[in-house]
């Protein structure tokens, strides 16, 4: 039997079917926080949302599978679950991190988002320029 066959599968199937659950999750959850943060542009959000989806399991997928080789000797059963279970654990972090950055990110997003919502909040609104085609800030005056 070879136990380094048996790790390289069980770490990959683990950690695509994590990957895909907690992305599923994160997407699902986090429209509601896009929508708000740009101020009920559901196109704008859902946009956004499906490219932090691309994005989270192009970097997640894409680790695991550049940190698939080991150098540590897998010659049992007991050994076979230790490296796993280290493999699992970095992968699962990785993931824990994402999703707190992400929603640290968010929480930002949506406080920034509220604040130019306020009625003399000291806002912008955010315009075209059709001299520079760029995107310039608009000081709105209290009223």
């Amino acid at each position: 039997m070879n136990y380094i066959l048996i790790l390289y599968t069980a770490y990959l199937i683990v950690t695509i079917i994590l990957t895909v659950w907690v992305a599923h999750t994160l997407f699902k959850n986090g429209q509601v926080f896009l929508i708000d943060i740009f101020h009920g542009n559901k196109e704008l959000a859902e946009a956004v949302n499906n490219l932090l989806w691309v994005g989270f399991y192009l970097v997640n997928i894409g680790y695991a599978v550049y940190t698939l080789k080991t150098y540590d000797v897998v010659g049992d059963a007991r050994q076979l679950v230790e490296v796993l279970s280290l493999k699992l654990g970095a992968i699962i972090l990785i993931l824990g991190g994402m999703h707190f950055m992400n929603m640290f990110i968010f929480f930002r997003l949506r406080k920034r988002a509220l604040i130019d919502k306020r009625p003399g909040g000291g806002g912008y609104d955010y315009r075209n320029d059709p001299e520079n085609l760029g995107t310039y800030r608009v000081n709105i005056p209290n009223e």
